[in-house]
């Protein structure tokens, strides 16, 4: 088996998120139907990190394995290396039928030990808002969501620089049986562009569940004025000392939401990152 790894784009406003879902047109399930299509066999994908319905993704990463009958039908007599062979390839048909919200940005060769989801050190999300300052550009209302009145940014700001490091993000989370609500939350920033669109970037060693969605929902109750700028905070440090549940999250629309990258380590450190990503996380 050789392992590939895919950079790859979305538009999520046609899919029904990352994973496959029987009679749904999904991320997942057009990029394998694409992969078999190339490869004549079944090539499975593995995700640095899943995007529900709706969501948006700049730089997305995925890995495959392809078998020894796959490189040779997809290579062919074409005399490319197998990286060019499946970036054009599968490019071609991903769009044969017209669509243009799936995009291959590169295909490159890794070692056996890569795994997009395990040897991942971080992923980058970036959430977009417009309020009534904002210029509300008509190119870009697909990923902005509208907030009725005026936001505090500069509050939301200070919350937000209050949330970093690592808790327990259980009341930003919608939790998984047997999955821990412990993450790093290396940045948390609120601006304002030059539209006056509130932009919030957040980057972490990974998210849990509705994390991205919930922290913005709780940023914009301290922008409007619900929440006092310490309670994010004071949320976390209770979940932290074991002495709060998951409560009521306000999640915000899905489409105002965009992967922007995924980092990774040295080749020789991703066996040893991904042994550390799938021990538990605590608090120590």
């Amino acid at each position: 088996m050789t392992r590939f790894r895919l950079d790859l784009g979305y538009r999520g406003t046609d899919f029904h998120g990352w994973a496959k879902q029987p009679g749904l047109r999904t991320v997942q399930g057009s990029l394998e139907d694409g992969l078999a299509r190339v490869t004549g066999t079944e090539v499975a994908t593995v995700v640095a990190g899943r995007t529900d319905a709706g969501v948006h993704a700049r730089r997305q990463v995925v890995h495959i394995d392809v078998d020894e009958a796959g490189l040779a039908k997809l290579i062919g007599r074409s005399g490319r290396s197998p990286e060019q062979a499946l970036l054009t390839r599968l490019r071609g048909v991903l769009t044969v039928d017209g669509s243009d919200d799936l995009v291959i940005h590169a295909v490159t060769e890794v070692p056996a030990d890569f795994d997009a989801r395990f040897s991942a050190l971080w992923r980058s999300y970036q959430y977009r808002l417009a309020d009534h300052r904002s210029f509300l550009d008509p190119l870009l209302t697909a990923m902005t969501p509208r907030h009725k009145g005026e936001l505090d940014a500069e509050a939301m700001a200070e919350a937000a620089h209050e949330a970093r490091g690592l808790h327990d993000f259980l009341p930003f989370c919608k939790p998984r049986d047997g999955a821990t609500t412990i993450r790093t939350l290396h940045d948390l920033d609120v601006a304002r562009d030059q539209d006056a669109v509130i932009t919030i970037d957040l980057r972490a060693d990974a998210f849990c569940h509705h994390m991205v969605r919930a922290l913005v929902g709780g940023l914009i109750r301290v922008g409007s004025g619900a929440w006092p700028v310490t309670r994010p905070a004071e949320l976390l440090a209770e979940a932290d000392a074991g002495i709060t549940a998951t409560g009521p999250m306000h999640v915000t629309p899905a489409h105002g939401l965009v992967l922007t990258g995924v980092g990774y380590p040295d080749p020789a450190d991703y066996a040893a990152r991904a042994a550390q990503t799938m021990a538990r996380r605590d608090l120590g």
